[in-house]
């Protein structure tokens, strides 16, 4: 029996695997980098070890490290969560060889299904060879041979994009995974991605637990999730399942994993088998009413599966809250939490909590939400409304994209596709912040003082307040009298420094209000109070290139240096930031007047990269 296990992993994995622990009586180890000293997980195991000598982002891909952290601890155990060393099968060479006990497949098993293209040939599919793409060929999709979470991945659909991407990819994986291999296949535009959830033990008990559909996804990562996938056929359901039990008998799989299909015209296309837990695996717990890291955990200690898994019941989803900026490319985001809650009646993983911070070295996913209900219509009607009154106080997220994908028409009738955000994407992320939250911002902000040091007998001109809501700026007025605060065009009901309430065409609204510093939140709005006089030394001219978030310049366009001539849209700049590239280009054509960036240079939001005088 296990009793002390250690996670090679963090965040919100971390915590998860740790609540199960917990349940089942067993101690916890967490490990972590510098930068994650005081991370929630490594607060909430019972042992925390210091992974050291290790930069911030490459720390959790250092196993011999991690294996000294468990002997160190006392840990029986080692549980790898997923990403990083999940799918490393020296790694979970090195656990075993170590005398403990790894949670999850075999390295033989690792090996032969972590690597995309090695599980490819396993199913007697080959990918592309990218030295002998034809016109004919595209659209093809260059991808990381290990990993996931849409790290290494581009789609190519002309030949002068090929080499590239191959580079960008490349690049990606191998900061991301250790692993720097990619390969090429072909790119169905309209498919679905489904996956087969499975389960087994050593006794030769397979499990399919049902299906998900994956399909609603943004830059190849998964935003939206859900259990089972809508819309199946029966026999294509049982198709899946099939596939699933065989790719898992051909490497004598043990443990949980997950068989990812396209399907396209009623047809199911082998993409690849994750040899660990997925992210979205808390959808099919929902459904099946199981615990997947329990049962991951019992099956190390060699338990049996039953003869038949539990039955199915109802519909569950799950949307991944991401730090990120939709104003700005979708750029990650860093900063405070301050505060983050959802209504009860829906489920939170997360690895943060009130107070912490989003750094730039990780993944920017602050939680995943997940509803389950009897029907799929009631289940994305529950989790539409839970996001929509989540409390999410801190950067900007892309919560808004989710309750709108929720409440699409085109979702709802479950007629998506892997393209759904490219048909989309534009409508469901335009600004839409509500016209009241800046006056009861201000409302609440003049609560407090002095009403007749405020109030004047004779009328003057209105006091003026201004607020910066989703890259616009929006002014407000209001004036104190003899009964209290007035605006026009509403009937102030009430306003103190916690809420608002506003009559408005005969109607009551109520606004809750909390502000930290120049940061208000009203209801799901994220304000930012304004100077009322702009500082004129803080402009920026015409054609300026900012660091849209903190991270690391990684690559300055060859040959580029102040003159040089560029085109509308040239890739000029390239920040790593959170295991990710984004490429910064020239805004319109025109001349190079300035180049700060270089290789190896750290930024800071807003620091000024480059300037192009256009023409």
């Amino acid at each position: 029996m296990i009793s002390t296990l250690l996670v090679a992993n963090r965040g919100e994995i971390a915590c998860r695997i740790f609540r199960t622990c917990r349940e089942l009586g067993i101690r916890t180890v967490a490990v972590h980098s510098d930068a994650d000293e005081n991370a929630l997980h490594a607060r909430v195991a019972d042992t925390a070890v210091r992974l050291p000598g290790a930069a911030p982002a490459e720390t959790y891909l250092r196993g011999d490290l991690i294996v000294k952290a468990a002997l160190a601890a006392g840990a029986d155990a080692v549980h790898p969560g997923y990403g990083f060393l999940s799918e490393n099968p020296d790694f979970a060479r090195a656990v075993l060889d170590a005398g403990l006990t790894w949670i999850g497949p075999s390295p033989e098993a690792i090996e032969a299904m972590a690597s995309k293209t090695r599980a490819k040939e396993l199913m007697g599919i080959a990918s592309l060879a990218a030295a002998g793409i034809a016109e004919s060929d595209l659209p093809v999709l260059v991808k990381a041979a290990a990993g996931g979470g849409g790290r290494g991945m581009r789609i190519v659909r002309r030949l002068e994009e090929l080499s590239a991407a191959l580079e960008g990819a490349s690049a990606e994986a191998a900061s991301a995974f250790g692993d720097g291999e990619v390969f090429v296949e072909p790119y169905l535009e309209h498919g679905r991605h489904v996956e087969v959830q499975i389960l087994a033990d050593t006794h030769g008990t397979i499990w399919p637990l049902g299906t998900r559909d994956c399909s609603l996804q943004r830059r190849h990562q998964k935003v939206v999730e859900e259990a089972p996938a809508p819309g199946l056929s029966v026999g294509l359901t049982e198709e899946l399942h099939a596939l699933a039990v065989q790719a898992a008998r051909a490497v004598a799989y043990v443990g949980a994993g997950t068989v990812e299909f396209l399907v396209a015209d009623g047809r199911a296309h082998f993409l690849e088998m994750n040899t660990r837990l997925q992210v979205e695996h808390p959808v099919t717990e929902e459904v099946f009413g199981i615990d997947l890291v329990a049962e991951q955990i019992r099956i190390a200690e060699g338990g049996a599966l039953e003869k038949e898994p539990p039955r199915a019941r109802g519909h569950a989803v799950e949307a991944r809250l991401y730090a990120e900026d939709p104003a700005h490319d979708w750029a990650p985001q860093t900063g405070a939490l301050h505060h983050l809650a959802v209504p009860a009646g829906v489920r939170l993983d997360t690895g943060y909590t009130d107070g912490d911070t989003i750094g730039v070295h990780y993944d920017p996913m602050l939680a995943k939400v997940v509803a389950h209900a009897p029907t799929r219509a009631e289940a994305l009607r529950r989790l539409a409304g839970a996001l929509e009154r989540a409390e999410i106080h801190g950067p900007v997220t892309n919560r808004e994209l989710l309750v709108r994908s929720l409440r699409h028409e085109e979702f709802a009738a479950a007629r998506m596709d892997t393209g759904f955000y490219d048909r989309h994407l534009a409508a469901l992320t335009e600004p839409a912040p509500d016209p009241y939250a800046p006056l009861a911002a201000a409302l609440a902000a003049a609560h407090g003082r002095s009403r007749f040091g405020g109030w004047r007998n004779v009328p003057s001109q209105p006091q003026v307040k201004r607020y910066a809501v989703a890259g616009e700026e929006h002014e407000v007025h209001y004036r104190h009298t003899r009964d209290g605060l007035a605006a026009d065009g509403v009937r102030v009901v009430h306003a103190d420094a916690r809420a608002v309430v506003l009559e408005v065409d005969g109607v009551e609204r109520r606004f809750a209000v909390v502000a930290y510093g120049d940061e208000v939140y009203v209801d799901s709005t994220r304000l930012t109070a304004l100077p009322r006089f702009p500082d004129p030394t803080t402009q920026l001219a015409p054609g300026s290139l900012v660091a849209p978030m903190p991270g690391t310049v990684v690559r300055v366009a060859e040959g580029l240096e102040e003159g040089a001539s560029v085109e509308a849209g040239q890739p000029l700049i390239w920040l790593e930031a959170m295991k990710m590239q984004h490429q910064i280009s020239a805004p319109a054509a025109g001349t190079l007047t300035a180049l700060h960036a270089e290789p190896g240079q750290q930024v800071e939001p807003g620091l000024l990269l480059a300037v192009v005088q256009p023409t």
